[in-house]
């Protein structure tokens, strides 16, 4: 007897990434999944996206004006229909096996609420940088890193988590990744990671992690403070120094785990 695989729905938001998000489409259908559906909510590029969208029948697209990434993506999981929904960004791709290896998973695993897995960043043109894998789930990790160690590109989420109200907040730019995992983390909501690689996250000049690197970094901060009652408990001008503390902790954490990782893989 056939296996049932969940059904999984990729969101792509895109703004004139037309020299990426045509690897992107072909890395969701080069998985041979039997049961997919790939949205894409572009905000009117003007760069040939369009042309290449057409060219692609099975795709569920919209080009219209929105308020950012956060609100495209939004819009994207409103209309997806699977049971799992992967958050794939226009210039980044999933590896071979992705889906499957994440169906199996979610089925063996009593069907986690996130699942996130390993990637590998490449550059411009697609060429290695490096492997990078990541630590099991970590609460205090995830609190108090300087980086979001979960990547979004190699993250797949119950649709159940949307149903209930836990959308992007599109008031964050770049820390929107980091801000919706803090909030689900306190809600209470099961992580678990997939120690495979699912996914090629892209670093090039025109990233934004790269672009407004310090930007980010104070959302972030914005984001820990609003959210963590152990930061909101500690008077303001003891803030700074715990927050660089915990961070030289947190880095600590995950360097260890890592390192035992390497033993028990």
């Amino acid at each position: 007897m056939a296996q049932a695989y969940p059904k999984i729905s990729i969101v792509t938001p895109s703004y004139n990434q037309g020299k990426f998000i045509d690897r992107a489409i072909k890395s969701v259908i080069d998985q041979g999944y039997p049961d997919f559906e790939h949205i894409i909510v572009d905000n009117c590029s003007t760069d040939g996206t369009l042309d290449i969208l057409k060219r692609y029948p099975h795709l569920s697209w919209v080009s219209e004006p929105d308020k950012g990434q956060s609100d495209a993506l939004n819009k994207g999981i409103r209309k997806a229909t699977g049971e799992l929904i992967g958050w794939l960004n226009a210039d980044d791709l999933y590896l071979p096996n992705c889906f499957r290896s994440v169906a199996r998973f979610f089925q063996e695993r009593l069907k986690p609420d996130v699942i996130y897995g390993d990637y590998r960043w490449v550059n411009e043109k697609g060429r290695l940088i490096k492997l990078c894998r990541e630590v099991d789930f970590d609460p205090f990790v995830l609190k108090y890193l300087h980086v979001t160690y979960i990547p979004s590109t190699a993250t797949f989420f119950k649709r159940a988590i949307f149903k209930e109200g836990n959308f992007l907040d599109s008031s964050y730019e770049l820390a929107n990744d980091f801000e919706l995992f803090l909030r689900l983390m306190l809600n209470g909501y099961r992580f678990t990671h997939l120690r495979s690689f699912l996914a090629d996250y892209r670093w090039h000049p025109e990233s934004k992690s790269k672009l407004y690197a310090k930007k980010q970094i104070r959302e972030r901060e914005k984001v820990l403070f609003l959210h963590d009652r152990v930061m909101q408990k500690i008077p303001r001008f003891f803030q700074p120094g715990i927050r660089a503390l915990f961070m030289v902790a947190a880095r600590l954490k995950r360097t260890l785990l890592k390192f035992i990782n390497l033993f028990y893989k």
